[in-house]
């Protein structure tokens, strides 16, 4: 038999091992907040001129044709392209497939709104934010950029950029209050652990990219 009090100890540090293991998404996330809170920007007049947008892929429709989610990071790279703070777009997303392919919606959205196709850089292999961070410094040169997603998602993006040598600011399009209160809950919760996951991988891990591949270079 054990003494009672090491049985007292032992459930005590149990509890707050849970407890720890409870809170530190929540740290994290506040860390990283914090952190990136003055290269974020919610006004498309205070974004600094950059070389390039970097937009992230967040999904298409049925018919191929990019979500809301998606349509408004795009749009927030064409608006900043046609006001001159950016001279390229990189669109990075998902190519896993034949049928699926991400880039080339978001290509043919900027290039129906006035964007020459010569300005418009696709990254196929985009698989997930670390990934299209990594591919963007490696594969396209890329060293400085403003990054486009909604807010939920930019302290993340923009820290995972900063952390694989990227000098990353970042420009956020509307989230809360524009999309269903449901699926914001959602997204904001799965942040929650993504910022856990990036911090492990910035950090400790350093996974390679599922492609990697010759460099392209931007420009």
């Amino acid at each position: 038999m054990f003494p009672k009090w090491l049985i007292i100890h032992w459930r005590l540090l149990l509890v707050l091992s849970v407890i720890g293991g409870l809170l530190t998404p929540f740290v994290l996330n506040l860390y990283i907040n914090l952190l990136t809170q003055t290269r974020r920007y919610t006004e498309i007049a205070d974004v600094p001129e950059k070389p390039v947008a970097i937009v992230f892929g967040a999904g298409l429709w049925a018919d191929g044709t990019p979500t809301p989610m998606l349509a408004d990071r795009i749009q927030g790279a064409i608006d900043l392209y046609k006001l001159g703070r950016v001279e390229k777009i990189l669109m990075t997303g998902d190519n896993g497939t034949p049928e699926y392919n991400e880039v080339v919606a978001m290509q043919l959205y900027a290039i129906d709104q006035g964007v020459p196709s010569n300005d418009i850089r696709l990254d196929y292999a985009g698989f997930s934010t670390y990934e299209s961070c990594y591919r963007a410094r490696e594969i396209f040169g890329i060293e400085t950029a403003v990054l486009i997603t909604q807010q939920y998602h930019l302290p993340r993006a923009v820290y995972i950029c900063n952390r694989l040598g990227i000098d990353a600011i970042g420009f956020g399009t509307p989230d809360w209050g524009k999309f269903r209160d449901d699926s914001m809950r959602f997204y904001t919760r799965r942040e929650l652990l993504a910022v856990v996951k990036a911090v492990v991988q910035v950090h400790i891990l350093r996974p390679k990219p599922t492609f990697l591949g010759p460099f392209e270079g931007m420009y």
